[in-house]
């Protein structure tokens, strides 16, 4: 769920808790306004009437008087004497106690309750003279007027509960994409720095104050792209300066080392470990050079159409030679295919690829080449039954100068952990994708997808 969705249930939740909170508390008061309203006017009722009240000589309640008496509208009357009967009546046609449950009440007691399914509210209280009980009235009015009031103000409250939830969801929708645009723009200015390694670009501020919290959030953001882009240019520069500098002094030390070899001026295996320690070095200067060129967006690529089989049957001729008769090397799928790109490098992919499975993969073992097409790409996979790659060690094996060697061991001739990020570099520059599967004690597996040939040969990718 995204944020702006979060922050509108939110403020929507919020605003419909407070609109119920102060509904129900309406309700609550109104409620209790109209039902003091009806209490009183049966207080007051019963005030009316029992003044009508006396006793006879037997002492038994006498109403006599009681039929001068004209009731309040909508209101129902009963007297009864001590020992429960009734005595008399309004209407004529209600005899039955109105509240049954405290006809006998010592105190005066309302009570809601339903009557032949009309809902009442009666007040029953007793009639005295001085501290002798002579009997009980109960008085009754309808709350038909009461219910409807409530049931209606029930119904605007929820139809305004809704109603204004419905434009705090709008408003809080609206709100927050406006708030939340400057936070795209970051998302989106950071997704194309990962894509196109471009750390010149910097977010814009839409017009934000910079005492804003986003405002500083993206001002903090352009100061570190910043110090990222100098950081990266000092490393860029850095390893361009050393595969510059390092060429005139190898080439330097590779010329005596040759001319001692001539002059029969020293001992034949040191002077061949020069020259070999002499060209480590001075590949080691060329993929520098090769990998600052791929990061700045400068590699030169020669596109041109490359029959991608005949490349790889080529490099696995070189391939052989170096291996030797150490381990087998065995063709799997095998399709004619056409890519657009740089014939060389290209092959210097191949090559890397090919001799890290031939350096890992163990005497007798296997190494297997698959060339095919998929959807618009062209695959080729190179499989090998070396010790494989610790799941630690997969997700850097690209990254320059990295190599997992817990399961592999180190011997004179390897690299400087530039050939995967070579390989990298060129088939992304190249359109295309490298990826690796890896199970340790079984082997490892590269695939590089490169897109097929189209008439665009002769045009430079662009990411």
């Amino acid at each position: 769920m995204s944020l702006r969705t979060r922050l509108t249930i939110l403020y929507t939740s919020l605003v419909g808790g407070i609109l119920l909170l102060f509904g129900l508390t309406v309700y609550q008061t109104v409620s209790a306004i109209l039902m003091e309203q009806i209490d009183r006017t049966l207080a007051t009722a019963y005030r009316d009437v029992v003044v009508f009240v006396n006793q006879d000589p037997t002492g038994q309640v006498s109403f006599t008087q009681a039929a001068n008496f004209d009731p309040p509208a909508n209101v129902i009357i009963q007297y009864w004497d001590r020992s429960g009967k009734i005595r008399d009546y309004w209407p004529r046609n209600l005899s039955r106690p109105l509240d049954p449950l405290h006809i006998h009440a010592g105190t005066p007691h309302f009570t809601s309750l339903y009557y032949d399914e009309t809902h009442l509210r009666v007040l029953t209280a007793p009639i005295k003279v001085g501290d002798f009980q002579l009997g009980t009235v109960q008085i009754a009015t309808g709350l038909g007027v009461v219910d409807g009031t409530q049931q209606v103000l029930l119904i605007v409250l929820l139809v305004g509960v809704i109603i204004a939830m419905s434009l705090a969801a709008i408003a809080a929708w609206f709100s927050t994409h406006q708030v939340l645009v400057p936070l795209e723009s970051v998302t989106q200015t950071a997704l194309q720095i990962t894509r196109a390694d471009d750390l010149s670009r910097r977010i814009p501020s839409h017009g934000l104050s910079p005492e804003d919290e986003i405002g500083q959030l993206i001002a903090a953001f352009n100061i570190t792209l910043g110090r990222l882009e100098q950081l990266f240019n000092t490393q860029r520069r850095f390893l361009t300066d050393v595969g510059h500098e390092l060429r005139t002094p190898l080439t330097v030390i590779k010329g005596n080392a040759a001319l001692l070899r001539r002059m029969q001026c020293g001992e034949d295996e040191l002077l061949e470990s020069i020259e070999s320690e002499a060209d480590r070095l001075a590949r080691l200067a060329g993929d520098l050079l090769l990998l600052s060129q791929a990061e700045s967006g400068k590699l030169p690529l020669d596109y041109r159409q490359v029959e991608l089989d005949s490349l790889v049957f080529e490099v696995l001729q070189q391939m052989k030679v170096v291996a030797k008769d150490k381990i087998e090397f065995r063709l799997g799928e095998l399709d004619q295919v056409l890519v657009c790109g740089d014939r060389d490098k290209l092959k210097q992919v191949l090559v890397n690829l090919i001799a890290n499975a031939v350096h890992y993969t163990p005497e007798k073992g296997v190494v297997t080449i698959d060339i095919g097409k998929q959807d618009s790409y062209a695959m080729v996979c190179i499989a090998d039954t070396g010790p494989g790659i610790t799941p630690e060690d997969l997700p850097h094996i690209f990254e320059r100068f990295y190599r997992g060697e817990k399961s592999r061991s180190r011997s004179k001739d390897q690299g400087f952990g530039l050939g995967l990020s070579i390989a990298y570099w060129i088939v992304r520059n190249h359109g295309g994708k490298i990826e690796v599967d890896s199970e340790v004690g079984k082997g490892t597996k590269f695939t590089i997808r490169l897109p097929l040939n189209s008439p665009e040969c002769d045009q430079p990718f662009r990411e």
